[in-house]
């Protein structure tokens, strides 16, 4: 992700991947080095499905990148790493978001 201003469908997946503690110690820990999950999830004293459902979210957002190696003995071993970003979000990015936003619109009654 660049420095470019995201449009509104860009921007609510990449907050609400953000949104959460964990992803965030995640994203933090991924920072310093690239490392494969069973690593990760020790360092973070998370389990493994809850590591990979997270990483999943921040995948898909566009914020993690994962690549499964397979080793000589035929294991495997997924490695993730952080995708650099900058995000500069303030109310003018929040309007010019919001007006490119596609889809339905929830109206208040």
């Amino acid at each position: 992700m660049s420095g470019t201003l995201p449009t509104g469908d860009e921007l609510v997946p990449l907050l609400a991947a953000l949104a959460s503690p964990h992803r965030l110690r995640i994203l933090a820990a991924l920072a310093r080095q690239r490392t494969y999950v069973s690593d990760l999830a020790r360092q973070l004293h998370m389990n493994r499905p809850l590591l990979y459902m997270h990483l999943q979210k921040l995948e898909a957002a566009g914020l993690v990148t994962g690549e499964l190696v397979t080793a000589p003995d035929g294991s495997s071993v997924k490695y993730v790493q952080a995708v650099p970003f900058t995000l500069a979000l303030d109310l003018t990015a929040i309007v010019l978001a919001a007006q490119s936003l596609t889809g339905t619109t929830d109206k208040e009654t």
